[in-house]
């Protein structure tokens, strides 16, 4: 059953939210997937161990972690958006920081703070797309970011 409000949506803006929110999801997926293309040049470059290139990759997991963990009492101080904005921001940083990186230190640093980015648009994606959509839509659309980070895996 259709709403009398979902009339009055602005379409082209909810679906410009929600490919925007959606990249959250995306970048779950391929933050966690392109790493696997990049070990050797890693290990080569760092001259590092196995257990340390192990560390160094899977830095991204604990970082998701404690942004999902952190993300909904953040979101509720300061909004969803803003944090979103954040997270985007630390993303965007931690992406420069691990291209830059002349130790293995500091991708690792680089990778846990683009995993606490990641957690945090994981988790407040679809929270943000259920509060900006029509209840007509709003269980398929929330859903995208679930569906976009499956697709690199």
């Amino acid at each position: 059953m259709s709403d009398n409000r979902d009339a009055t949506v602005n379409l082209p803006l909810i679906c410009a939210i929600v490919g925007v929110a959606t990249i959250g999801g995306f970048m779950f997926g391929y933050d966690s997937g392109v790493i696997n293309g990049t070990q050797e040049g890693l290990r080569s470059t760092f001259d590092l161990s196995e257990a340390w290139l192990g560390v160094t990759v899977s830095a991204l997991l604990p970082g998701c972690a404690a942004g999902a963990f952190l993300a909904g009492r953040s979101a509720d101080l300061w909004g969803r958006r803003r944090v979103m904005v954040a997270a985007a921001l630390l993303f965007i940083v931690s992406a420069l920081a691990a291209g830059a990186a002349n130790s293995a230190l500091t991708m690792i640093i680089a990778r846990f703070a683009a995993g606490v980015g990641v957690g945090a648009a994981s988790v407040l994606s679809p929270a943000y797309i259920s509060e900006v959509t029509p209840a007509s839509m709003r269980g398929r659309l929330s859903s995208l970011p679930s569906a976009a980070a499956r697709s690199f895996r």
